[in-house]
């Protein structure tokens, strides 16, 4: 049997996995709040895998270890703020955040909460937020198409358009059926092949080269500052704006919908203590192993003296080179994972925007729990043809917008999360600010000469967002008993729950 037939049968099976997962939580689901929220009943281990494998997308298997392969270590600060980022966002948001949607009214998506929890009775800041994540995930989703088609073309010589329809069709299947229990189920599965990928494929390199002392020689001979975090240039200004960027990228996690939303969906607000744990270390696993896959990929390709002409390539080089066909069509599978476990959760984010968010604000009677899972099912197909259109024609400039996607959420927000959370006078005014604040910051900083230092354009972004909400709200406050009493409510629920 040839190679190639190994790793179509290994990329079969991985389709057909996730088509039968989509298809069991398509018979679980029932009502729109179980479309969209899975009721309010994932379990802790599920909720931390779904969320960090719907958060890394291809650049966990692709992109950090392509980066640490040509900068080395100084790469590793963007790791590092990640978990940062993570942690935290387990710690402070996770558990509160559950407990106040709940309480406020019971809130099931982001913007949702944002006009429950301050009251806006004009629904801009509703309306503002629904417009902000389809626009922004609209070409995320975009990009993910573009970078299955890309994959196809690259890995297995194939057809664009062919590649990209086939990776769509997939994930819309189980996605548009299986709401979000079907996301994050299969997210499961993505995140487990992602770090299991990022696990055997380095030590796999290590034992071919000769061992990690002889893989670290040889990379220490081509370049030493391959392993010093600062680049081999010290603490100058450049060094320390570097860090700050990679860092930086940690303070994004507050504001992403597909991610907070995982928070929603747990049992209990207790549970966030156990999936923080779980979260935290399969992040740490697979951001180590990525490092690392870069790192002695330096010495594999070194050794070997290969000429490798894309260093983002390098797991999947040498997952081919070193590993039997299928388990190499698992790694090459684990790659489409990554990838599909962003867009899907996007998708059903795109879709409780326009159903929860903006359909019943503008309906007057209510509709039924029929016609609104119906919806969500048609919302999912628009967003995921509007995506699939844009993605035809690949532009660099939809991939670059994942990074730029990340800042615009983190800053716009970030900081009206954790505000929303642990400070009362917040007011929909000061919000509304913020959003606006944080995504001009953004946008502006990030505009070629636009920022004054090189620096990213999310820690910018999400500082003048917060003081922006923190002045307009002190500016326009006024008590309000519904919000006090909520606001105490929901310390009160996660109190007893502790206990």
């Amino acid at each position: 049997m040839s190679d190639s037939v190994y790793l179509y049968i290994a990329l079969g099976v991985y389709f057909a996995a996730m088509l039968l997962i989509g298809y069991l939580a398509y018979r679980r689901t029932s009502g729109h709040e179980g479309y969209m929220l899975a009721g309010r009943g994932l379990p802790p281990w599920v909720a931390a895998l779904s969320a960090g494998a719907s958060d890394m997308s291809g650049w966990l298997i692709m992109g950090l270890p392509g980066a640490v392969y040509l900068a080395g270590l100084i790469e590793a600060w963007i790791a590092i703020g990640l978990t940062l980022g993570a942690y935290l966002n387990w710690l402070v948001v996770a558990p509160r955040l559950r407990a106040y949607t709940q309480v406020s009214r019971n809130s099931i998506t982001l913007p949702s909460f944002f006009e429950n929890r301050t009251r806006d009775k004009t629904r801009l800041l509703r309306i503002v937020s629904s417009v902000i994540i389809l626009v922004f995930f609209t070409l995320y989703v975009s990009s993910g198409m573009v970078a299955g088609g890309v994959f196809f073309q690259s890995a297995f010589d194939g057809d664009y358009i062919w590649g990209m329809v086939l990776v769509t069709v997939v994930t819309l299947g189980y996605t548009l059926f299986g709401g979000f229990l079907g996301a994050s189920l299969t997210d499961v599965v993505q995140g487990l092949m992602l770090v299991i990928a990022v696990v055997i494929v380095p030590v796999a390199a290590v034992v071919s080269v000769g061992g990690v002392g002889e893989a670290m020689s040889l990379v220490r001979d081509l370049d030493p500052s391959h392993f010093d975090l600062f680049g081999g240039t010290g603490l100058t200004s450049v060094t320390i704006i570097g860090v700050l960027s990679g860092l930086a990228w940690g303070l994004g996690y507050f504001g992403q919908p597909h991610i907070v939303v995982r928070f929603m969906a747990l049992r209990t607000p207790q549970e966030a203590k156990s999936a923080r744990r779980i979260g935290v270390t399969w992040q740490v696993i697979s951001l180590a192993g990525a490092v690392f896959s870069g790192l002695v990929g330096v010495a594999y390709v070194s050794q070997n003296d290969i000429d490798l002409a894309d260093p983002e390539t390098i797991v999947l080089m040498m997952s081919q080179a070193l590993l039997h066909p299928l388990v190499a069509g698992l790694v090459l599978a684990a790659v489409l994972a990554a990838i599909m476990s962003t867009f899907s959760s996007q998708l059903i984010v795109c879709s409780s925007a326009l159903v929860e968010d903006l359909y019943k604000v503008v309906r007057k009677t209510p509709p039924s729990e029929r016609s609104l899972v119906m919806l969500g099912r048609a919302c999912v197909l628009a967003v995921a043809v509007v995506a699939a259109l844009l993605a035809i024609n690949p532009n660099d400039s939809i991939l670059g917008l994942v990074s730029f996607a990340w800042a615009g959420f983190g800053a716009s927000f970030g900081p009206i999360v954790l505000l929303s959370l642990y400070w009362r006078k917040l007011t929909n005014w000061g919000a509304l600010a913020a959003m606006v604040v944080g995504s001009l910051t953004v946008f502006l900083w990030s505009a070629p000469e636009g920022g004054i230092f090189d620096l990213y354009e999310l820690l910018p972004g999400f500082v003048f967002a917060g003081l922006a909400a923190i002045v307009v709200s002190l500016a326009t406050y006024n008590r309000n008993e519904e919000i006090e009493d909520e606001f105490t409510a929901t310390g009160t629920m996660l109190v007893v729950e502790k206990r």
